[in-house]
């Protein structure tokens, strides 16, 4: 009996331990945000002026992620009091004791599956397509199936990242023969072999892939829907040719925040409805807040599938092949 009384004390007097607490965040007065997804400015604007709680997004690019976080954490001198970035990199972070967990009620509604972890929470998932400039090519002529891609007519008019060394388009062109997008590995390859056979134009990321798009001098890149909301008026639309992949997206609590109640108040805002709205209509985001989908047409009835992050190994193993196959031209 006393141990259902100890239980029931410690749930009523000790939420504020594990819930966010806004008088308590206002006394902090900021919220420091590590990540490397881009263009978040509307929602650290919209939580200052919501919460009266400063935002303050650091943007730290993917490549040098782990090692920033890691050797302010390790000095003592972390200021994040949250973490976005890659699954792989934010699990490395947890098994080093960089987050604390943390289950916010705004995650109420999302998949299962992005929910399942009590530490790393995912809310998006970073969607690959076909966009293509709509001005100047055909709708007869708009692939409908990956295969499309590569027909000769689309020689010299494709843009792509380096699928030798880019992290995402390695891990999207393996993710397309996990998911069986294809009925065979042969017939992946054969994708994969007849892409690099139309000779594509090779960028650093797929930040630079809708340039050449929108200035015709290539119709088609393999890049990111979301391009259609942050480029426009660009006529830039996407190709319907059936399921679209990406890696998820995930955002943690640092173990040590500076500013903790803060960084549970702005968790719990992010995830919020709202805040995935102005992700979603400004940024272009696929997001998993329910009901919520970027303004993009067709983009609510697309299938987007997550796929798994592959590892630095597997990376480096799968570039080299991809090099072979690119580049022997």
């Amino acid at each position: 009996m006393k141990k259902w009384v100890v239980l029931l004390l410690s749930v009523v007097l000790v939420p504020s331990a594990f819930a966010s607490d806004l008088a308590l965040a206002k006394k902090e007065g900021k919220a420091n945000f590590y990540a490397n997804i881009t263009a978040v400015e509307p929602i650290m604007q919209a939580f200052t002026s919501a919460k009266g709680v400063e935002g303050v997004y650091v943007r730290v690019s993917t490549a040098k992620y782990l090692a920033t976080v890691l050797t302010e954490f390790e000095a003592g001198k972390l200021q994040a009091d949250l973490l976005q970035g890659p699954l792989p990199i934010l699990e490395m972070l947890k098994g080093k004791g960089v987050l604390t967990p943390y289950r916010s009620p705004s995650a109420a509604g999302y998949p299962a599956w992005a929910r399942k972890d009590d530490t790393i929470m995912q809310f998006g998932i970073e969607y690959v397509a076909v966009i293509y400039n709509k001005d100047l090519v055909k709708p007869k002529d708009v692939p409908t199936r990956y295969m499309d891609l590569t027909n000769p007519k689309w020689r010299d008019k494709i843009v792509m990242p380096d699928p030798s060394s880019h992290a995402t388009t390695i891990t999207w062109l393996v993710g397309l023969k996990e998911a069986k997008v294809f009925p065979s590995d042969k017939a992946w390859m054969d994708f994969v072999e007849g892409l690099a056979a139309n000779r594509p134009m090779f960028v650093k990321s797929f930040s630079p892939t809708p340039g050449p798009v929108e200035s015709g001098e290539k119709l088609l890149a393999i890049s990111m829907p979301k391009y259609i909301i942050t480029h426009a008026p660009a006529p830039l639309d996407w190709a319907r040719t059936g399921t679209l992949l990406g890696t998820p997206r995930g955002v943690a609590i640092a173990a040590k925040a500076p500013h903790p109640n803060a960084a549970r108040l702005f968790m719990d805002y992010w995830l919020s409805k709202d805040a995935m709205k102005l992700l979603a209509d400004k940024v272009g985001e696929y997001v998993l807040a329910p009901g919520v989908y970027p303004p993009i047409d067709g983009i609510a009835k697309a299938k987007v599938v997550p796929i798994r992050e592959l590892s630095d190994a597997e990376i480096r193993s799968w570039g080299e092949k991809f090099k072979k196959i690119f580049f022997a031209r």
